[in-house]
């Protein structure tokens, strides 16, 4: 009887391991990336003519970048595209802290460059304020977004002010494949001419997300044509599908915001590559 029983047992066993193994088949293997940041963190305050009387411009930085990986060849590039795509290509040289230093250096140069124009604005009209026009600010920052199966996505975020009706805010996103330390374009995930496709799917989500019939009407709530919108390369990924960033002014009016486009692999993978550096994040 006892002899039965086990028999039974290890048959129940190995049936539920079968279910398992069905249930685990076309699954996402999940592995956290060996990376680690550290950040800086600027904040600078200069008053026209070193006057607290007058108008100042203010900086605010709050950079986040890799410090440790496995591979010091690669950590030196993934260090030096979060560089380059924070502070831009005149840093690309430089480590974190000193494209940190340098930058806040060449904003605060720039803007006492300015300070000749505002002495000639006061002699025009001492009873006209002009101080909102010289009152500028910069405030930057970079989130960490994905960071999985040797994929690192990544936003850096920017708002500043230089005078005028209001002020500009803008999202540039970033992939990484960890793997060789490069860039992941759009090129390297989506199959040939896949541009027409995708834009039509980006329309149509976004005609979703609005609570829309008809992509037409898009064009009556502040978006430009819809034939307009297109695939721009600012995209992220992660575990559950592709998002795209389109900033003020790029298809649609100031008013409208910052657009994001979440496509989930399920509607685009028609259009992927069986083969590329987010295949493991795809489900069969």
């Amino acid at each position: 009887m006892k002899t039965q029983l086990y028999i039974n047992g290890l048959f129940i066993l190995f049936f539920m391991g079968l279910i398992t193994t069905s249930c685990n088949t076309g699954t996402k293997k999940v592995t956290e990336n060996n990376i680690k940041f550290d950040s800086i963190h600027v904040e600078k305050t200069y008053h026209m003519l070193e006057s607290p009387d007058n108008p100042n411009c203010n900086l605010q930085i709050e950079f986040i970048y890799p410090v440790k990986y496995t591979n010091k060849d690669i950590l030196q590039k993934i260090q030096q595209q979060f560089v380059v795509s924070y502070f831009g290509d005149t840093y690309e040289k430089d480590t974190p802290q000193e494209a940190a230093e340098h930058y806040t250096q060449d904003y605060l140069k720039a803007y006492k460059e300015l300070e000749s124009d505002f002495k000639e604005e006061l002699k025009k009209d001492k009873d006209q304020p002009v101080g909102a026009w010289f009152s500028y600010y910069e405030m930057s920052s970079n989130d960490i977004v994905y960071n999985e199966n040797d994929i690192l996505s990544y936003t850096v975020n920017m708002e500043n002010y230089t005078g005028g009706a209001h002020g500009a805010h803008s999202h540039m996103n970033h992939v990484l494949n960890l793997k060789n330390g490069e860039p992941i374009t759009e090129e390297d995930i989506f199959i040939e001419n896949f541009q027409d496709n995708l834009s039509q799917i980006l329309v149509d989500q976004i005609t979703e997300q609005n609570k829309m019939e008809n992509p037409k009407e898009l064009e009556n709530a502040g978006f430009f044509s819809i034939d307009e919108i297109f695939p721009n390369g600012n995209f992220l990924v992660d575990s559950t599908g592709i998002t795209y960033t389109f900033n003020e002014y790029e298809i649609a009016a100031y008013v409208v915001g910052v657009i994001n486009v979440h496509l989930s692999f399920d509607k685009i993978k028609h259009l992927l590559k069986q083969e590329s550096p987010i295949s493991p994040l795809i489900g069969n």
